[in-house]
């Protein structure tokens, strides 16, 4: 399995399922994750290529109240930072964010996470 599909495996359980790569479809029920990756750690050999990558991935939910949203992502900290497969580390605090055009309320992290290649 890709890293991205355990990422959706990982946290699909807090939103019934609605983890998205990059952005959610429109008319997309709240509360949702949106995941990208945003960098990495690469791994350069003399001889050969590595068999592990390393990626940042963004993790941000959205939600209608900002007590929900703050919820989910210390509930996305603790599942991918304990999840036998993902066993991310963290970058950075989660910083709230809202989108006044459409009056949600979101948080996201960063985390970093080693996958095979």
């Amino acid at each position: 399995m890709t890293v991205e599909a355990e990422i959706v495996r990982a946290l699909g359980g807090l939103v019934d399922g609605r983890v998205y790569p990059d952005t959610a479809p429109e008319g997309t029920q709240l509360p949702f994750i949106v995941y990208q990756q945003v960098g990495g750690s690469p791994l350069e050999f003399l001889a050969g290529v590595p068999d592990k990558k390393n990626g940042r991935f963004q993790i941000e939910v959205w939600s209608k109240r900002r007590a929900e949203a703050s919820g989910l992502i210390r509930q996305v900290e603790d599942i991918v930072r304990t999840d036998s497969v993902l066993l991310a580390t963290t970058l950075a605090g989660a910083l709230g964010t809202y989108d006044d055009v459409l009056n949600w309320y979101g948080a996201r992290q960063d985390f970093s996470i080693w996958f095979s290649s």
